[in-house]
């Protein structure tokens, strides 16, 4: 079973960065994608970029493509998301996910609030 952990939200101002962790407990096999998606209040779920654990390879969603990037470090089981020049629309909970690459992702963490001020 794999548990992640999210932390590294807070409150910023337009313009700012902020950088996102996931602590994965579990084992995390080659196969597996890890992501991060997004939620504000009335709206879907986000998807926001997500990365393949064993090449390394990364997708991003549009509205964060060239301000967002995902990372992890394997030997430490953690995946990062750096977020930079920060709009109010980026507010939103985050959550980190994990699944099987080209399939559901099945973990979920708690999710970590990120508001951006204008």
């Amino acid at each position: 079973q794999v548990q992640l952990v999210e932390s590294g939200g807070g409150l910023v101002q337009a313009g700012d960065s902020l950088r996102l962790s996931c602590a994965a407990s579990g084992r995390i096999f080659s196969n597996y994608a890890m992501g991060w998606f997004r939620q504000a209040p009335g709206k879907e779920r986000e998807f926001v970029a997500g990365i393949k654990w064993g090449f390394g390879t990364t997708t991003y969603g549009d509205p964060v493509k060239g301000r967002f990037t995902i990372s992890r470090d394997s030997a430490k089981n953690m995946v990062f998301l750096q977020m930079n020049s920060l709009k109010p629309e980026d507010t939103a909970i985050y959550y980190c996910a994990a699944g099987e690459a080209g399939g559901a992702y099945k973990h979920w963490g708690q999710g970590t609030q990120v508001t951006v001020s204008s």
